[in-house]
């Protein structure tokens, strides 16, 4: 099994640490949320850029929203206390609620009141993009403590023309060929389903950005979801179909609960490869999902006509935990240890995809492997298996397949073969393709 070692568990501790500062922020799909989480980012990515799209900017079918800000928001009672406060929990409002100054009854109130009668100690998350309309978001157990009365609701917010914020990291390597990861920013006080991606993303781009050497270049994105991909793709897409050979869309990386995999659309590219390898070693139970379950970005990065790549490794999948969309969803449900079992998980990948060069024998028929010192010479039962996975290794050598392909027939991890590979080629054995 892949273990998590002491170098990734601290690192884990300081992508929680950054999810920590960043989880009060009120972030939406534009807006100073967004733009503030990506300063805070940049402080960590200093060669990272930050890109803004005006209002009304057409991508493809859809177009980019008024821009939403919200400064303070609260339910008021004839006394003047909140009994619900915007500033308390930011999931309490709608999100892209147009503002609101009115005093009301329960009963006008009622109807832009949103609760989950099934979780009624949770908040839910709940949001409006692109229908105007206005609503608070609270317990279940609170609804039932608001009596009959009048009620100031204030919704102190903006919607005007402005910007959607996005923000890329290019990092080059020998081949103009890219790996693409892609992550979202625009969810508020949310953890696993919200700030797990960015900061995993943003470890493993400060983990590539210290590598001397890099095979393939790499695009690393932070956007708001859906009409953030859209935009991207729109703005980008003779260049990512030219190039993009493997990508992940990060979301929802800092539970412990599970490991879990949804394909790309095409369900066999390196990355669905690299991904399923990976997580069998690290945990043979994980939840193997379909195309058919797919919910976030990857919608657009596998749609027809971009056709990208595009696999996902998470632990617990949106729209399945129950925390999910929910104020339950909290950095308590994100832990360190999660978080880095995540960053394992899509760094080993990574390191395939980077590794996963084609090799063939140079020798007819099976090398004489004693005479080079590669043959053991004590006879145990694992001695044994380890030559037969050596010599299936070398049998498979012909120049037509990958060594991950190599390595899922003989049914051994990644890394071992790659190991056995670098002996052989010291020995002249095996030649790059």
């Amino acid at each position: 099994m892949l273990k998590i070692s002491e170098d990734i568990l601290l690192e884990g501790a300081a992508m929680h640490k950054w999810a920590t500062d960043l989880f009060p922020i009120c972030r939406s799909i534009t807006g100073q949320g967004v733009r503030d989480t990506l300063g805070y980012i940049k402080n960590l990515l200093p060669m990272m850029t930050i890109e803004e799209v005006p209002s009304g900017t057409q991508a493809f079918d859809w177009v980019v929203p008024d821009e939403w800000n919200i400064y303070d928001a609260y339910i008021a009672d004839e006394s003047g206390q909140r009994i619900v406060d915007f500033k308390k929990n930011n999931l309490h409002v709608v999100g892209y609620s147009e503002p609101i100054d009115q005093w009301m009854t329960l009963e006008e109130l009622d109807n832009n009141l949103y609760s989950l009668p099934d979780q009624p100690t949770a908040i839910p998350y709940v949001t409006s993009y692109y229908s105007r309309r206005w609503g608070f978001c609270l317990s279940h157990e609170q609804t039932h403590t608001i009596k009959p009365g009048s009620y100031h609701v204030v919704i102190n917010s903006e919607l005007k023309p402005g910007f959607l914020n996005y923000a890329e990291l290019r990092l080059p390597g020998k081949s103009k060929e890219e790996v693409f990861l892609s992550t979202y920013i625009c969810h508020p006080s949310m953890a696993n389903d919200q700030l797990s991606g960015p900061v995993v993303a943003t470890a493993l781009a400060k983990w590539l950005s210290s590598q001397e050497r890099l095979r393939y270049s790499y695009r690393i994105v932070f956007i708001p979801e859906t009409i953030g991909s859209i935009v991207y793709i729109s703005r980008n897409l003779t260049e990512l179909k030219q190039r993009v050979i493997a990508g992940f869309n990060i979301s929802c990386v800092g539970d412990e609960r599970c490991y879990s995999y949804l394909p790309s659309r095409a369900g066999n590219t390196v990355s669905d490869q690299a991904a399923q390898h990976v997580l069998k070693y690290i945990d043979k139970d994980y939840i193997k999902y379909t195309w058919l379950d797919r919910a976030s970005d990857e919608c657009q990065y596998c749609s027809p006509g971009v056709d990208l790549p595009m696999a996902s490794i998470m632990r617990s999948k949106y729209g399945v935990y129950p925390e999910y969309h929910t104020s339950l969803d909290d950095l308590n449900f994100v832990t360190p240890v999660g978080l880095a079992g995540s960053l394992l998980a899509l760094k080993t990948s990574i390191e395939i995809i980077e590794n996963n060069y084609t090799f063939k024998t140079t020798s007819p028929c099976e090398p004489q492997l004693g005479k080079r010192g590669l043959y053991p010479t004590l006879s145990t039962k694992s001695s044994s298996d380890q030559m037969r996975a050596i010599m299936s290794l070398i049998s498979y050598c012909d120049g037509s397949k990958s060594l991950l392909e190599i390595a899922d027939i003989i049914d051994q991890p990644f890394w071992k073969v790659q190991g056995w590979v670098n002996k052989l080629r010291e020995h002249d054995l095996l030649q790059l393709v």
